[in-house]
């Protein structure tokens, strides 16, 4: 496996948790809007080094997901604002275009400041 993508959580916004409950977690750089920084976990720039595919795997603090959809701006957005919308449903299709959908059974990673957030190649 290769690393296309890596990055630390610098802080967690105190409702960032909040989200778990439906499934989903949300970075986003220092560029987030102030009404939505207490509901992201706040990453420091990085860029990926290839294009995201299904069938990569989304690695959170060493809990490997399966990749099954990408939004058509996940990527991007990733790239330029740290913003992405993960979604642990294993959906086929995004249901936001800024959104990365994985395969996940049973609890959902606790992250914190320090926790890593890596995307490897399949």
């Amino acid at each position: 496996m290769t690393v296309i993508y890596a990055n630390t959580v610098r802080s967690v916004g105190p409702e960032a948790a909040s989200f778990l409950s439906e499934r989903m977690l949300v970075t986003f750089g220092d560029q987030a809007p102030d009404e939505l920084r207490d509901f992201c976990y706040a990453l420091p720039p990085a860029t990926s080094t290839a294009a995201i595919g299904i069938g990569d795997a989304l690695v959170l603090d060493g809990a490997r997901f399966p990749i099954t959809a990408i939004g058509n701006v996940a990527q991007k957005n990733l790239d330029a604002l740290g913003h992405v919308t993960l979604v642990f449903d294993g959906a086929g299709e995004p249901r936001l275009s800024g959104a990365i959908h994985v395969s996940a059974d049973g609890d959902l990673p606790s992250l914190g400041e320090g926790s890593t957030i890596a995307i490897e190649s399949a």
